[in-house]
């Protein structure tokens, strides 16, 4: 049987029957990753003291109000006169804890990626150039949510009676027009059409300089696999060229190489479309803000809630400190400290986020009273 993505599958066998040394039962499972909440002061934030604070005010405003436990200190928030650094302060100050996030795997460090909103061109219809379609989400793809666990899902596609797998990247793109999901937009480029599915999100300017923005809608339940890592291990390019930028260039020079190299990654990424006004949207329902949201590892941070980030910028030792809003996740993003930096839209911002992959620590503000959020089961 093959295994997909938060498959929930059990194995029993008779190994007790067995002497030990001819056991064919596989190795016990490492332990699950855990959490825990250090309180702290804020004192013991580093760069805490000269940080700006009321542009992150704003940007927990933007998604407060869709958090139950943060609905009190969202109502206080909504009293801070735009513009006032010092209330904005006093509000954080006075209203949550500080909370070191501690892995049982990484301790207080973890990977800090950066992510952003590409522009890529396309077109409402197929031609000549623009080959490659942007899906949305196909009639035949089911989901399940799994009431015993905790905002865990499974995906996949009905076989008589009988839930089987979803079809892989590579299955996907061997289908090509033949695939029956609708087609939003086309486009010329499919590395910038993965690369538009690894970020999530995206704008699309049309011929006619139109553009139409394009979001999250769901996903073929198969795991991210990173196709830099893999193009590391088979000896393709060094570890220090495995950027955005340095996977682009390796694609333009080995055409004959690049749908086995893309289909790695078996995950599939489909779109919807969303108002042009409004700005990407992440995984709590809310535009994100450029340099203050956050994609997090919902498990362990609870969405809406503040960050207190302290890490570096790209390849780079300059200091990045600075409290975020966790408006979002990722397939990659895993783990108690694990984050994704939202840069913006366009080049300047898809340059920084290429080159972001930077060690950081991670602080949870919490409002004072409320309990601190109950980790959620590992997945399987």
């Amino acid at each position: 049987m093959r295994c997909i993505s938060l498959g929930l599958i059990v194995l029993v066998s008779a190994c007790a029957q067995t002497p030990e040394k001819m056991c064919p039962c596989p190795p016990p499972k490492p332990a699950a990753e855990t959490a825990r909440y250090e309180t702290r002061a804020f004192a013991d934030l580093p760069g805490w003291s000269t940080a700006k604070l009321e542009p992150s005010l704003r940007a927990f405003l933007g998604g407060c109000a869709r958090v139950a436990a943060l609905a009190r200190a969202c109502d206080a928030a909504k009293a801070v006169p735009p513009g006032d650094e010092a209330a904005a302060r006093q509000f954080f100050e006075t209203r949550f804890v500080p909370y070191a996030l501690v892995s049982s795997e990484t301790g207080d460090s973890g990977m800090v990626t950066g992510y952003y909103e590409p522009i890529i061109d396309g077109s409402r219809s197929a031609g000549p150039v623009h080959r490659y379609p942007i899906f949305g989400v196909p009639p035949d793809l089911v989901v399940v949510d799994l009431p015993e666990t905790k905002q865990m899902r499974l995906r996949g596609r009905l076989d008589g009676r009988r839930l089987i797998p979803y079809y892989s990247r590579g299955e996907i793109d061997a289908r090509g027009t033949g695939f029956g999901a609708p087609v939003i937009a086309w486009t010329a480029d499919p590395v910038e059409l993965f690369f538009l599915q690894i970020q999530g999100s995206g704008q699309v300017r049309l011929e006619s300089g139109e553009r139409l923005r394009v979001g999250f809608a769901d996903q073929n339940g198969h795991p991210y696999r990173s196709l830099g890592r893999h193009l590391v291990e088979r000896g393709e390019m060094l570890l220090e060229q495995a950027s955005m930028q340095g996977i682009k260039a390796w694609a333009a020079a080995n055409p004959q190489k690049l749908q086995d190299a893309l289909n790695q990654n078996p995950s599939y990424v489909f779109f919807r479309e969303l108002p042009t006004a409004e700005g990407p949207i992440g995984a709590l329902s809310v535009p994100l803000h450029a340099e203050h949201s956050l994609a997090v590892d919902r498990r362990w941070v609870p969405l809406g809630a503040p960050v207190y980030l302290a890490t570096t910028f790209p390849l780079s030792e300059e200091r990045l400190e600075r409290l975020m809003a966790a408006h979002d996740t990722g397939g990659a993003i895993r783990g108690v400290v694990r984050a994704d930096f939202f840069w913006g839209t366009g080049p300047d911002a898809g340059a920084q986020a290429g080159r972001m992959r930077q060690q950081g620590k991670m602080w949870l503000l919490w409002p004072i009273g409320e309990p601190l959020p109950a980790p959620a089961p590992a997945s399987p």
